[in-house]
């Protein structure tokens, strides 16, 4: 027999099993993307962080085109069981291979659910600090405020100690005055001066008062809250303008000073 009939006797035997496959399998396609707009919409209105969406809608999207390409198959006349179990032997096999990709998944969904922290908090952990700038699915990358990017596998996260700053944080400044120094008076102008500061938070509103006495100073706390992203800038900031108000003020700001004395000067 020759190519041309071999040809011509396949496409009459199954040349319509394959035009079906193939409209399946646009129609998967097609049905895919319908569902993936209606499923995106409904997403867009649940609290849901931006990689939980992501994940969620191509999930959703692969199903449907898997579901087709079993159809496919199916009007193509080959049997679909066999091909399911192979393909659920090949995902353990693969699963086994990437244990520790796989647990980054499960940790980052995990995170994700759950919530310790959201993108633009500040948190601590494993020694390292920095605001959330991205959480995936594998990593959460933090930026530090040197604005270096620090990127921590998922599985590194769950279960380990998490300090979530939110999205303020407290700065705690100290500065020593005179034992002679009017401390009412003082503290009335830090609180006055640290309030109207453009970069502190009134809510909650900045702490200041006596945090204890050294030997030859009075030191006074200034505790006022900032956004995460001002904190370095405020810091130096408050510092600068509390020691040019002070000293706009004749308040004294005194230095360690040791008194020595020759008890047998000889």
């Amino acid at each position: 027999m020759s190519l041309a009939n071999l040809v011509t006797q396949y496409i009459v035997q199954y040349g319509f099993r394959i035009v079906g496959a193939i409209l399946v399998i646009v129609a998967a396609l097609f049905v895919a993307k319908s569902v993936g707009r209606l499923f995106e919409r409904w997403l867009n209105e649940q609290d849901l962080e931006p990689p939980l969406r992501l994940l969620l809608l191509r999930l959703v999207k692969a199903l449907v085109v898997i579901i087709g390409v079993l159809i496919a198959l199916d009007q193509l006349g080959l049997q679909i069981a066999p091909l399911v179990a192979g393909l659920g032997v090949a995902g353990l096999g693969i699963g086994l291979a990437l244990q520790g990709v796989l647990s980054n998944v499960v940790a980052g969904l995990s995170i994700i659910f759950t919530k310790p922290y959201r993108v633009g908090e500040h948190v601590s952990l494993l020694g390292v600090h920095g605001d959330v700038a991205k959480i995936d699915i594998f990593t959460t990358t933090l930026l530090h405020p040197d604005h270096s990017r620090i990127v921590i596998p998922n599985r590194k996260v769950v279960g380990e100690i998490l300090h979530n700053f939110g999205s303020i944080r407290q700065l705690d400044l100290s500065i020593g005055v005179s034992y002679r120094t009017d401390i009412d008076t003082t503290l009335r102008v830090l609180r006055d001066l640290v309030t109207r500061h453009p970069k502190v938070l009134q809510d909650p509103a900045p702490i200041i008062g006596i945090a204890g006495f050294a030997d030859s100073s009075i030191t006074l706390s200034v505790r006022p809250w900032v956004q995460v992203a001002s904190v370095g800038s405020a810091h130096i900031e408050l510092n600068q303008a509390i020691l040019q108000r002070l000293q706009a003020d004749g308040v004294d700001i005194p230095f360690p000073q040791r008194e020595v004395r020759l008890l047998n000067p000889s």
